[in-house]
């Protein structure tokens, strides 16, 4: 067994479900929390069923479980609605509660999902931590800055080391369906046409594993504070949406240009990721043309499942 426990808040969701297994190959012993009915356990993989906005919880599940790490991804997280939702507001609550008790009872290192919504938008060149304006323009990035300043200030006191994982822009297997890249290959796959925005957004986008594999390492380093999590690369989405249609083989049904922009949707969006380079040590393993290409293959196979 294991000196290094690790609580993982989220574990079924898009991100976390890809985190335990380079959890568990780091060497970390892997307790894994739902609101859902949690799947079997294997490979060492223990799953807890608990909902982090009950009056019950945090406290009954960090007993059980007495983690050294927590990784907590939680968050509320319904595609559109989640920018604007007042349940952001009870997840500040909730994650903060989580964090005091984890250090209550004895916790050492805390890494969390940040956003790069935290950012002031539309500024020019990537996003740098500790220099780019934090200036958010919506609820969701207002609650999540709003937190991070206040576990920044607190650490000390608690006697924890918190380290603030903001994520860019992330894809892969069994994402939400209405978002970008699965909306597309969903569509084209069913030989339907898939109309979209005019592509003319740059943005930072990341397979889900490299997002996953970025988190395990941060919170197996001792590096502390905000860090990026992204590729570092420049992509106009209008690349994304014909990488996903040339993967489905039917680029003649695009309809580029026929959704309109989303009010406020900034030009660029870009991280830099000289902290997670250099200092965690990360890289990722998908390019973009490998990520797109395994991402509507994994679609294709969902449709013949």
């Amino acid at each position: 067994m294991s000196d290094r426990r690790v609580l993982v808040t989220g574990a079924s969701g898009f991100i976390g479900r890809h985190v335990l297994s380079p959890l568990l190959e780091r060497g970390f012993e892997v307790h894994a929390v739902s609101s859902r009915t949690p799947p079997s356990e294997t490979g060492g993989l223990r799953w807890h069923r608990a909902d982090l906005l009950g009056a019950s919880c945090p406290g009954e599940l960090l007993d059980d479980v007495r983690p050294t790490h927590l990784l907590h991804l939680a968050w509320y997280t319904e595609h559109a609605r989640v920018w604007t939702s007042p349940e952001n507001l009870r997840w500040v609550g909730a994650t903060l509660r989580l964090v005091q008790a984890f250090a209550e009872r004895g916790g050492e290192r805390a890494v969390l999902a940040g956003t790069c919504a935290e950012y002031r938008w539309g500024g020019a060149g990537p996003c740098i931590e500790g220099r780019t304006r934090l200036e958010p323009a919506t609820l969701y990035g207002t609650c999540k800055n709003a937190t991070r300043g206040l576990l920044a200030a607190a650490a000390a006191e608690l006697g924890i080391a918190v380290a603030w994982g903001r994520v860019f822009f992330v894809y892969g297997p069994d994402e939400a369906p209405a978002r970008l890249v699965p909306s597309i290959a969903r569509a084209l796959l069913a030989g339907e046409r898939a109309p979209t925005g005019d592509g003319s957004r740059v943005r930072d986008v990341l397979h889900v594993v490299d997002v996953a594999g970025a988190f395990a390492a941060l919170l197996d380093s001792n590096v502390a504070g905000a860090v990026n999590i992204g590729s570092g690369e420049r992509v106009a989405l209008l690349d994304v949406i014909e990488r996903v249609a040339a993967g489905a083989r039917r680029p003649d049904l695009l309809d580029i240009g026929a959704l309109p922009g989303r009010p406020g949707d900034p030009r660029e969006l870009v991280a830099s990721v000289a902290r997670l380079r250099d200092e965690v040590g990360f890289a990722p393993v998908f390019d973009l043309a490998e990520g797109i290409g395994a991402t509507v293959a994994w679609w294709r196979e969902e449709r013949v499942a």
